[in-house]
This record gives structure tokens, sequence and C-alpha cells, in this order.
């Protein structure tokens, strides 16, 4: 699994999905989704008024930060890692 920096709490399930699909990223795109990624979805939580980032946060994340052209990848990965990302888009 891959480490990730944190500033808030995230619920242990969704962390593990998450780390999970950071390390069958592709090296090269990995930092920067994580990045950008790990800022958002903990900027989502705050705004729904929650203490902990949850499933919702990461996939909304992933969806408005990961450009277009890398969509294909990012839901093969969250099907393998078994994000329900199709309630959240």
């Amino acid at each position: 699994m891959v480490a990730v920096h944190l500033t808030m709490t995230w619920e242990p399930i969704a962390l593990g999905k998450y780390q999970k699909m950071l390390g069958i990223i592709p090296t090269f795109h990995r930092a920067i989704a994580q990045k950008v990624v790990n800022i958002k979805a903990e900027e989502l939580a705050t705004a729904r008024g929650s203490v902990k980032v949850e499933e919702e946060d990461i996939v909304r994340a992933f969806f408005s930060e990961v450009p277009k052209a890398f969509y294909s990848l990012m839901v093969r990965v969250m099907d393998e890692v078994g994000f329900n990302y199709k309630i959240y888009k």
C-alpha cells in the first residue's frame, strides 16, 4: 500500500481502497494524483460538514481533479479496488 499524508481523519475502509488504488496507478501519475486528491477529498469532507473523509469524498475528488483523458483508467482502477463510483458521479 502507498503511504498517504493526511491532515484529517479518513474512514479506514475508504482509505484502504484509496491506498490500493494509488498502488495501481502508474508511478508517473501517482504522486500528482495523490497530492490533488488528498487535498480535494479533505475539502469536500469539510464542505459536507464531516469530520472525516469518506468514500464519497475520495471518488468525487478523483472525478473533479483527474484530467478527462485518464477517466477510463481511473474508472477501471476504481472498479478493481471496490469504489462504488457510479453513485457519486
